[in-house]
């Protein structure tokens, strides 16, 4: 299996994810940005989780 490496320019990288998430369902779209602010989350409070569990 080949690597996906992102040697584009900027602008095209960026007009390729636009097209990505605009050919995505709405709750595909949805669970994604759950996705990201689970994790968004979960780093927000790391010190304070792993601070806990010594």
């Amino acid at each position: 299996m080949e690597a996906k490496l992102n040697h584009d320019k900027p602008e095209k990288l960026e007009a390729k994810r636009i097209a990505e998430i605009k050919s995505l369902s709405y709750v595909e779209r949805l669970e994604r940005l759950m996705a990201i602010i689970e994790l968004s989350y979960t780093l927000k409070n790391a010190t304070k989780i792993y601070s806990l569990k010594k």
